[in-house]
C-alpha cells in the first residue's frame, strides 16, 4: 500500500467518523418548523390515558379482569389437582371414564374463561365509548377556541411544530365535564362465547 493510499484511507476514515456523529445529531433533533395557523393536532389515546375518567376506567377494568381471573382460578386449581391425582392411578375403565369427564369440565372452564374475557372486552369498549362521547364536546370547545380549521391525529405526524397540540387542553376540559366513571362488567349471552364453527 502506498503512502497516498494510506493517507486517502485515513482521510476517508476521519470524514466517515465525523459524519456519523453529525448524522446522529441531526436525527436526535426534532423536525420543528413554523406554526401552521388553523392546523391543530390531538392524540385521543393520550386524552384517554391522561384524563381522570380514563384513569378511573383503566383502574376499574383491571379490577374486573382480576375478579374474572379469580373466578376462573378458583375452578381451575381443583380441576388440575384432580387431573394430577388421576395420572397416578392405574389405567382401567373407571379411570378413563373419569378422565373423559374431567376433559369435559376442562373444556367448559376454557369456554367460561373465554366468555369472561369477552365480557371484560365488551365492558372496555362500552366505557371507552362513553368517555369518547363525553370528550367530543370538549374537543369541539378547544378546537373552536384555538381557531382550528383542520384537526389531525398527533400520532400520525412524523415531525413538525406541535405548538397547536390540543391534547392537554382537551384533557382539562374533559376532566371538568367527567371526573370519574363507574361501571360493572357487561354480561353477554353465553352463546356469544362459543367459537364459530
Amino acid at each position: 500500500m502506498t503512502t497516498r493510499s494510506i493517507l486517502a484511507a485515513l482521510t476517508l476514515a476521519a470524514v466517515a467518523g465525523a459524519a456519523v456523529p453529525a448524522a446522529a445529531q441531526q436525527a436526535a433533533q426534532p423536525l420543528g418548523g413554523p406554526v401552521i395557523p388553523g392546523v391543530c393536532l390531538l392524540s385521543r389515546e393520550a386524552v384517554f390515558a391522561n384524563a381522570a375518567a380514563g384513569k378511573a376506567a383503566s383502574a376499574r377494568l383491571q379490577e374486573l379482569a382480576a375478579a374474572a381471573q379469580t373466578e376462573i382460578e378458583a375452578e381451575r386449581q381443583p380441576l388440575e389437582a384432580e387431573l394430577r391425582a388421576l395420572e397416578s392411578q392405574p389405567d382401567n375403565a373407571a379411570r378413563r371414564q373419569r378422565a373423559e369427564a374431567l376433559a369435559g369440565q376442562w373444556q367448559t372452564l376454557q369456554q367460561k374463561a373465554a366468555h369472561a374475557g369477552q365480557e371484560v372486552e365488551a365492558t372496555r369498549v362500552k366505557a371507552m365509548e362513553r368517555i369518547a362521547n363525553e370528550a367530543q364536546p370538549a374537543i369541539a370547545q378547544v378546537y373552536a377556541t384555538k381557531s382550528c380549521g383542520l384537526l389531525l391525529d398527533r400520532n400520525s405526524a412524523l415531525g413538525g411544530n406541535f405548538a397547536n397540540d390540543l391534547t392537554a387542553e382537551v384533557v382539562q376540559a374533559l376532566d371538568s365535564r367527567l371526573s370519574t366513571i363507574t361501571f360493572e362488567r357487561e354480561r353477554l349471552p353465553q352463546a356469544a362465547a362459543q367459537p364459530a364453527r
